[in-house]
């Protein structure tokens, strides 16, 4: 941070480190702040320091190193990928030219996973801590976004459940089935949800107002906007500059779109910031998206939808941001017989900005917690107990999951005959040719008998659509189709 801001910038954002841990202590958090360059800071926890130019494996061991000896409730990363990269995992939904584009992942998830240092997504299916980055702008030459965002959560506060009742959802009008789902699952109802076209992107500040937004558009990358779609026509649905000065602060965003998360130089679109930085510094306090491509159905809910709105609900029933992410996490994955190779993206490519310990939703205490003995007897550890009892809990999941959950093996075996038979007339059905589109298989490692899964992937409407079969035993087990979002 030294070499990018120089040493006066630095000076201010320690003194706003300071006035943050003041904040967190009145909220009954500690917190230490732990410079993981310096050979004296990580001397104490028997860990190398991470070099001046900073590799995710070495970030990745300082932070187990720290994990280990302090057993934090809330690990912040302070500052985006330039200053503390993210791990490049391996893409399993990777399909060249005709599929999948990214051939890597850039993940926080291994910063919440106990395993070590990989890029095998597969080595990271058990996430037991709460993890959330708190960025700054890349490309830029002064701290200012990342001083606006330690001073926005020194001054947060949780509000009741009450105002959180409203949300704002946009969706492309192709996909309003599943995101009307998804709301109705998250808030009870989808009677507000905007659609794309015709709605958007010039949002008023009552559009904006309510404190929940859940969108479900597509995204691109290096791109300030979302886009809409009817058809073969996809319409700017939101432009980062026109959020200017109407979100409410303390809105909480999730975001399924591609790239929908993806940090980025300004300078690589004319001056424009990522929608994830604008919604930050506009006034939200947590932004769940993705950094690259991400998958969901038109109808329906899956991948993205799925972990979309398990971080909502988890919210909204007053976890903190970071506890959110992890219990949605492990709900995703533990629902799951095996991760097929988009829902193993998906758990990769989804990650927190925002300080994780904030709690949005205020908490309601039981009528003994109010009385005066309830207080006295933990008035100093009453809040630093229950979180270390919602973390066992969560740290025994997580492991429970990391030795349970197949593993996905590549495979260059072909889908057996009676397999192929069964999913042609699909591909056809879906605007795919079986003998022209992108096909990658894997073999699920610790599934009973012989079970595989094929994933057919290629472009339709100008879109990436994949048609997932699982094969077991030589015969059709389970199918679905998924869009990039």
């Amino acid at each position: 941070m030294r070499a990018k801001y120089g040493a006066a910038a630095l000076a201010k954002v320690d003194a706003a480190l300071k006035a943050l841990a003041a904040a967190d202590k009145r909220r009954g958090v500690d917190t230490l702040v732990v410079p993981v360059d310096l050979a004296s800071a990580m001397k104490p926890y028997d860990a190398a320091p991470v070099p001046a130019r900073p590799d995710a494996k070495a970030l990745k061991a300082a932070i187990d190193a720290l994990a280990r000896a302090r057993q934090p409730h809330y690990l912040m990363l302070l500052g985006g990928p330039d200053l503390l990269p993210m791990v490049p995992l391996k893409n399993p939904a990777h399909g060249g030219e005709l599929g999948d584009e990214d051939r890597i992942v850039p993940s926080d998830l291994p910063y919440a996973c106990e395993a070590a240092y990989s890029t095998d997504p597969n080595r990271f299916l058990g996430p037991t801590r709460v993890v959330g980055r708190l960025p700054d702008l890349p490309g830029a030459t002064r701290p200012d976004l990342l001083l606006q965002l330690i001073r926005a959560a020194s001054r947060h506060k949780g509000l009741p459940r009450a105002s959180f009742a409203d949300s704002f959802a946009l969706s492309a009008e192709v996909w309003q089935g599943s995101t009307r789902l998804s709301l109705t699952n998250t808030f009870g109802h989808a009677d507000r949800l905007h659609l794309s076209p015709p709605d958007g992107p010039k949002w008023s500040k009552a559009d904006l107002a309510p404190r929940m937004h859940f969108i479900n558009c597509h995204g691109a990358a290096d791109m300030p906007e979302y886009y809409g779609q009817r058809g073969e026509d996809f319409p700017v649905s939101m432009r980062s500059t026109l959020l200017r000065d109407r979100v409410t602060a303390g809105t909480v965003v999730a975001a399924e779109c591609c790239y929908g998360a993806q940090l980025f130089d300004p300078a690589l679109a004319d001056g424009d910031w990522p929608m994830a930085l604008r919604y930050l510094t506009d006034g939200a306090c947590a932004f769940l998206g993705s950094t690259t491509i991400a998958y969901g159905p038109s109808e329906g809910n899956g991948s993205a939808d799925l972990l979309c709105q398990y971080f909502l609900q988890r919210v909204l029933a007053g976890a903190s941001l970071g506890r959110a992410l992890l219990e949605a996490r492990q709900k995703f994955a533990g629902e799951r017989t095996h991760l097929d190779p988009m829902d193993l993206k998906t758990l990769g490519q989804f990650y927190l900005l925002g300080d994780p310990s904030l709690q949005p939703v205020a908490g309601v205490s039981h009528a003994l917690a109010r009385t005066k003995a309830f207080r006295k007897a933990f008035a100093s550890v009453e809040d630093r107990g229950v979180r270390g009892l919602r973390r066992e809990r969560l740290e025994r999941e997580g492991r429970n999951l990391a030795r349970s959950l197949p593993r996905l093996i590549p495979s260059e075996a072909a889908p057996a005959p009676a397999v192929l038979e069964a999913v042609r007339p699909m591909l056809k059905e879906s605007g795919l040719d079986a003998e022209r589109c992108a096909r990658v298989s894997y073999r699920i490692s610790g599934a009973p008998g012989h079970r595989a899964i094929h994933v057919y992937k290629g472009w339709v409407e100008r879109r990436l659509l994949a048609l997932i079969a699982t094969e077991q035993d030589g015969r059709l087990l389970h199918v679905r189709r998924m869009h990039a979002r």
